[in-house]
Parts: structure tokens; sequence; C-alpha cells
């Protein structure tokens, strides 16, 4: 029986060592460079550590990064805050329809994207949709760098929309008269500020949930409705000569965006993934949340907190606790 008693208690070391070692699985959560996954990913963080008991880091990644290492499921990134449909369709089409291996939160939140321009500059200015950008007139009035093109800037370098905004301004007719600029939201954001304070003509992608909503006094630019027959997108993953063989006319259809887990979850941390599987935000927490982080310079973990103190009933039912 002592014999017995020993090999019993060793196996229940055993297991218990290994539910210790589950339970203490860094969960990495991407952290997109865009202002809505900064939030998204601190608030993910702050409810497995604060509320789960368990072990979260946030790593940067672009969303085929993201996407692929979800799809290995070996736990270099387990979360994207932040999917965009249809925005990340041909992500999702791969990774969640085909091989089944990454899942979306039953919730979703959300958003829209459009082009803008300074309200007081395109009031004066008689700017009201996207064709009227497509003037010599107008693009000289919105050429930042002096080459004689007007410049738009179509988005960061890695997201899907940057892709669909230049199509768009090529179908739309703007870079006749334009030129495209790529660059990371920090620096576009910048040349908004200074547009604004000089009271010069700047084109720019705008989104929502986003905190410049919040900071600048900018107007939405009309486009033609969502029509799927004039809404031909590829992506590179897709078709390798995505951009000539794109034709797009007409404005985005309204977002939808999820969070996004690695299936790899439902073993490793299955708490985890239940809580992913049913968070639900809305937009205007979303947007306050932008704001706080980029524009009081608070962390998102910070802002995250204070918001869970707040939404205790709202978070638990994410849990299942209610």
């Amino acid at each position: 029986m002592g014999k017995l008693k020993t090999l019993a208690l060793s196996a229940t070391l055993v297991m218990s060592t290994a539910v210790g070692a589950i339970a203490q699985e860094v969960v990495k959560v991407a952290e997109p460079n865009w202002a809505s996954g900064r939030a998204m990913a601190g608030l993910i963080k702050v409810v497995i550590e604060d509320k789960l008991g368990g072990k979260a880091e946030l790593v940067p990644g672009t969303n085929a990064v993201i996407f692929k290492a979800m799809d290995r499921g070996k736990g270099e990134i387990d979360v994207h805050p932040d999917v965009w449909l249809p925005n990340q369709s041909n992500f999702t089409d791969e990774y969640v329809d085909q091989n089944k291996t990454v899942s979306l939160s039953g919730g979703s939140y959300e958003g829209f994207s459009a082009f803008c321009a300074p309200k007081e500059f395109a009031a004066k200015n008689n700017i009201k949709t996207v064709f009227d950008l497509a003037t010599p007139e107008v693009a000289k009035l919105m050429d930042r760098d002096g080459d004689g093109m007007g410049d738009i800037w179509v988005g960061a370098p890695g997201w899907a929309s940057t892709k669909i905004n230049s199509v768009k301004v090529r179908d739309y007719g703007i870079t006749n008269f334009f030129k495209p600029v790529e660059a990371e939201e920090e620096v576009a954001t910048a040349s908004i500020s200074d547009a604004l304070n000089k009271g010069e003509g700047y084109a720019f992608y705008c989104y929502a949930p986003h905190y410049n909503w919040f900071v600048f006094d900018m107007v939405r630019l009309e486009e033609p409705a969502y029509d799927p027959a004039k809404y031909d997108m590829k992506q590179p993953a897709e078709d390798p000569k995505w951009f000539e063989n794109s034709k797009v006319t007409t404005g985005d259809k309204p977002k939808t965006i999820h969070v996004g887990y690695s299936n790899s979850l439902n073993d490793r941390t299955p708490s985890v993934a239940k809580f992913l599987a049913n968070i639900d935000m809305d937009t205007d927490t979303v947007n306050n949340f932008t704001h706080e982080i980029v524009v009081k310079k608070r962390s998102s973990e910070e802002v995250a907190r204070e918001w869970i103190a707040a939404n205790a009933d709202r978070v638990d039912g994410w849990l299942g606790l209610k």
C-alpha cells in the first residue's frame, strides 16, 4: 500500500505540474500598428492577466505575419486583436474558413474607412467628394512637397486597406494629379496636424474608430455607395498582379471588426480561448480608448484597467461568470 500511495502521489504531482505549466503559458497578443489595434491588444492582455490570472505579452506584427503565426499554432503569436472585415477577408478565407486553424470572436464592433480633408479648407475650395480632388487646381493646393503633384496618404505599409486605397485613388482618377503616399500613421498624423495649423490642404485616408475625430476638424469626402459589382479587390497573397487586376470604383462596405485567435488556444489555455470567443466591444468605447492612448499619452493597459473596473459586469459576461 505504501508503494501504491507513493506512485499515486507522484502521479498527482506530475499532473499538477503539467496543469500549472499550461496555466502559466504566455499568450502572445499581436499589437498592430494602428490605434484601435493597440487599444484592443492592451485590453485583451489586461483581462488575461488580471481576470484570468494568466500571462500575456504584446508582440508587434503585420497582418500577414500575425495570421501565419496563428495558423502555425506554436505560440509565436496567438491573438489578432483587431481583424477588420472585409479588408482582411483574404486572410480569414484562408485561415478561418479553409485551414480552420483560426477563429473569430462571436462579437464585433462597427467601423468605416474613407478619405478625408481639413474641414475649413474643403469648404473654402468646394471639395465635397473624392472626385473633386481629381483636378489640377486642387492638386496644386495639396502639393505639400513641391513636386507638382498633390499628396494623398493612402495608409501605412502592411495594411490591407493601403492596397485598397491605392487601387481606389487610381480608379477614381485621383492619381492623374496626386501622388499616393505610404507612411506610418504617426508620420501621416503629423502632416495632418501641420496642414490644419497652416490652413493648407491635405487629403488622407481616415477611418473609425480613431482618435483623429477627437483631435482634428476634418470632413469625410463623399464616395459612391458600396456596390459589390464595382468592388473587385485582389490582395497580394491572392494575386501577384493584384494592382493591375483589381478595380474599385465605389466606397467600402461598412466594417465589422472581430478578435481573431489561434485554435491551438482551445487546448493550451481553454479559459483564454473561451474569453476571446465571447469578447464583444462597441465603436464608441474603442474610439475613447484610442483618444486616451494616443492623444493623452496613456498606456493601453492603464486605460483598459480603468475601463474594466467600471464595467466589471460586462467583462464577467465575456468570461462566462454571469
